[in-house]
């Protein structure tokens, strides 16, 4: 019964698979079929036995639609047999006028093909002009930028290729040659760089070498423009009748008149000929190879490397040559090669935008002119010649106007010339001392005499000489200073005239160069001629006559100092009232040098003193004096009367001292004679004749050699000899030894160290004694008296040694 339920139940389940083989697509019958294996097990023998019963009622249904629809066939089978007989013969006649169609339809196809190929042959033909219309313009293009290549127009090439990139390439970039002509640009793109780089290296070459030509034209277009305005200023000046009068001499305004004219004809001439920096140096190399490295967007580069060339070029032209100082030349040139190093720079800046900017030649003059600065410093200390340093101020100052005229701050090389300006100084002194030295070596110490008037005014313009007492002589007549005093006098004019030369183009002030002209003359006096006429006094074959005119030559030096700060104020038009201004050392100058000259007078008399001195030639030994004075002496005596007579001119305090000093040096070298260590013994007649000369000493003072003592002060100088040589000739010991240390003591100057020397020398010690051999035997009492003096001299000499 469970068999038969299930059976009952798979029945419906087959008939639903099996309309679902029959209505669905073959593709999905496969799940269908699964489901008949996933059911209860031998299903799929029931259903393949439902499927057998399924085909036999399909084929019994197929049978019998062909037996109902057989006689249909069957007739229409026969009709078709029918038929047969008329197709062969249609078939045969459509064979024969195929035939005969195709036969007539060769020719056709002869000429149909003959026209497609034509049109064919049209139609590419029409495409060609097309495709050709569209290169041509390329082609033409190419062709352009092949011939601007050949002609160097490399600016314009690139625009070229330009056009070449954004319009017509792509209109015919599915062309081969399109693409070898894209990929030959960036070639052509490399050799214009470095083609116009070569030019670029070879302007650069080419300024290097012309920027001392631009240098020295730059320079002298600065200065003929400086001249011109110098000369207009002049002009403007003379108009209004601001002559210059320098001392008593006149510039004349002839002379002014013919130098303005002079240069102002040069000036025109020169306009004439001026000459730019374009006239000398091609600088379209640089806007080219600019505008190249423009257009191809690498500018930056193209500037990076023109300033690192530059920097190089004017590293190379900031190096000096090892002897520039030695020339001006050298000078000139170094000054020349810097202004047209410059010149280009300031060109480059004003005709391109971005290539130069301001910053970028403020750094770089910057950085050179500290280098010229360091330059001209270290080869300016080695000019000993003073025409060269003012040569080299001058170039120094042509060289910052031509700058400042480009715009380039200069005031750094203004402050140099200060320092150049203390070297020129230095250099000048050094010169004018060689010209003081030849002065003094010249000169013959001798007042300068003049025969007539012509020669009397000739040292008057010379020299600002005044003495109402000498114009009223009658010639023949003398000026009492030597040669050199003129000669010196015009020398410190020169030097002012040298030192003004400095101060000129300075930009300063008259205050300033005033200032400076005050500074360097005194420096001159105080310093060059002060050594001078230091050295000169004190060389030993200047003598007393010489040096007592040196004395005189000084005085009127002295007084010449007022016309000399005349003379710089005519220069300079600052009064000397005013607040800051210098004054001049020349009188203390002068009152060194004199008072050096008075005391080599001191020092030459006293050697001449000892010279007399050294002839002296006593008998220490004689027993009885000569009578008269020692030849030494009075030919001594002699020279001092005509010195002093020499002394007259000299200021009366000179000549006393002198005279004061001499009698005191000869007093000392007379004493000093009597107790010298090498002399043993004096006998009394040698004291005697040393009295004799003492005497002569003293009339001489009493004689008054030079006016201006009171009463008896020069025979003071030989009061000490005089006291010691009366103690000895009077023998007054008793006095001497009673009245030692009173102010009222009639030996008062003798101090017993002397005495007892002198007394030790004439005591009996030997038998060649003829003093006191004749006390012994008289009376041998006198003998114990000279050795008590001698005990007493020697007690005070040590209470002397003891209160000191």
């Amino acid at each position: 019964m469970a068999e038969n339920s299930e059976s009952l139940g798979t029945v419906p389940e087959h008939e639903r698979i099996l309309q679902e083989i029959e209505s669905t697509d073959t593709a999905c019958v496969g799940p269908t079929l699964r489901s008949v294996y996933d059911d209860q097990p031998n299903a799929h023998k029931k259903f393949m036995e439902k499927l057998d019963a399924c085909i036999r009622n399909h084929d019994k249904e197929i049978e019998k639609m062909c037996n109902f629809h057989h006689q249909g066939f069957v007739d229409a089978i026969t009709e078709l047999l029918k038929v047969r007989t008329d197709a062969e013969k249609l078939k045969v006649q459509v064979t024969d006028t195929n035939r005969r169609f195709q036969d007539a339809g060769k020719e056709v196809i002869v000429h149909t093909e003959d026209i497609i190929r034509c049109r064919i042959q049209q139609r590419n033909i029409t495409t060609v002009v097309e495709k050709l219309q569209l290169c041509l313009p390329v082609l033409e293009m190419y062709s352009k930028l092949k011939e601007q290549m050949s002609a160097k127009r490399y600016y314009s090439a690139l625009k070229t290729m330009e056009q070449l990139e954004n319009v017509y390439f792509p209109w015919v970039s599915q062309y081969r040659f399109c693409q070898l002509m894209i990929e030959n640009l960036p070639k052509l793109r490399e050799d214009i760089k470095e083609i116009s780089m070569s030019d670029l290296k070879d302007f650069l070459e080419s300024i290097r070498k012309h920027s001392d030509k631009i240098g020295e034209t730059a320079m002298k277009q600065a200065q003929h423009q400086k001249t011109f305005s110098v000369s207009l200023q002049k002009q403007n000046k003379m108009k209004f009748g601001k002559n210059m009068y320098i001392n008593r001499d006149r510039i004349p305004e002839e002379r002014n008149e013919t130098v303005l004219k002079h240069s102002l004809e040069e000036e025109d001439e020169n306009e004439e000929e001026v000459l730019t920096v374009q006239d000398l140096v091609d600088f379209s190399p640089v806007y080219r190879c600019l505008h190249i490295y423009s257009v191809l967007g690498d500018e930056e580069t193209f500037e990076n490397y023109y300033r690192k060339q530059r920097k190089k070029q004017a590293r190379l032209v900031l190096q000096p040559q090892s002897n520039m100082h030695e020339t001006v030349d050298g000078y000139r040139r170094y000054f020349t090669q810097i202004v047209g190093f410059f010149v280009v720079e300031d060109h480059i800046l004003h005709v391109t935008q971005g290539l130069v900017t301001r910053a970028y030649t403020d750094e770089l003059w910057n950085m050179a002119l500290s280098k010229i600065i360091a330059v001209l410093r270290a080869h300016s200390s080695y000019c000993t010649d003073p025409d060269l340093v003012l040569e080299l101020k001058n170039l120094i100052v042509i060289f910052a106007d031509t700058l400042q005229g480009y715009g380039f701050p200069v005031n750094r090389l203004f402050d140099l010339l200060f320092e150049i300006r203390d070297q020129y100084n230095e250099t000048l002194l050094k010169k004018w001392a060689g010209v003081f030295r030849d002065i003094f070596e010249e000169d013959n110490y001798s007042p300068i005499p003049v025969v007539n008037e012509e020669e009397y005014k000739i040292v008057i313009s010379k020299f600002p000489f005044q003495d109402p007492d000498l114009e009223k002589q009658s010639f023949p007549k003398k000026f009492p200073m030597s040669q050199s005093v003129p000669h010196i006098y015009i020398q410190v004019k020169e030097f002012i005239y040298a030192s003004l030369k400095f101060s000129e183009s300075l930009h300063r002030s008259s205050t300033e160069i005033d200032d400076m002209l005050r500074k360097s003359t005194n420096l001159l006096l105080t310093r060059t001629l002060s050594s001078c006429l230091l050295n000169l006094i004190r060389k030993p074959h200047i003598g007393l006559t010489e040096l007592v005119q040196i004395i005189i030559n000084t005085t009127h030096l002295e007084q010449a100092c007022k016309y000399l700060e005349d003379f710089i104020t005519n220069i300079t038009n600052i009064s000397q009232e005013t607040v800051h201004t210098t004054r001049l050392y020349g009188l203390s100058t002068f009152k060194d040098a004199r008072h050096a000259a008075e005391g080599e007078i001191y020092t030459k008399l006293n050697q001449k003193i000892d010279e007399f001195v050294q002839l002296a030639d006593y008998d220490w030994t004689m027993s009885e004096p000569d009578g008269r004075a020692s030849g030494y002496l009075m030919d001594l005596i002699n020279f001092l009367r005509s010195i002093f007579q020499v002394f007259t001119h000299l200021p009366g305090k000179v000549a006393q001292t002198a005279c004061m000093s001499a009698c005191q040096h000869l007093s000392t070298s007379l004493m000093q004679m009597l107790l010298d260590s090498e002399l043993k013994q004096i006998s009394m007649g040698a004291v005697q004749q040393f009295n004799l000369d003492v005497i002569q000493c003293e009339l001489f003072a009493s004689s008054e050699p030079v006016p201006g003592f009171q009463g008896d002060t020069l025979q003071l100088a030989f009061i000490d000899l005089r006291q010691l040589l009366d103690l000895f000739m009077v023998w007054d010991w008793s006095t001497y030894l009673a009245d030692y240390g009173q102010p009222a003591s009639k030996y008062l100057r003798v101090n017993p160290n002397t005495a007892l020397t002198l007394l030790e020398k004439m005591k009996d010690t030997s038998k060649k004694n003829n003093i006191f051999a004749q006390f012994r035997k008289n009376d041998r009492d006198k003998q114990k008296l000279i050795e008590t003096v001698v005990k007493q001299l020697r007690s005070l000499v040590n209470g002397m040694s003891q209160h000191m």
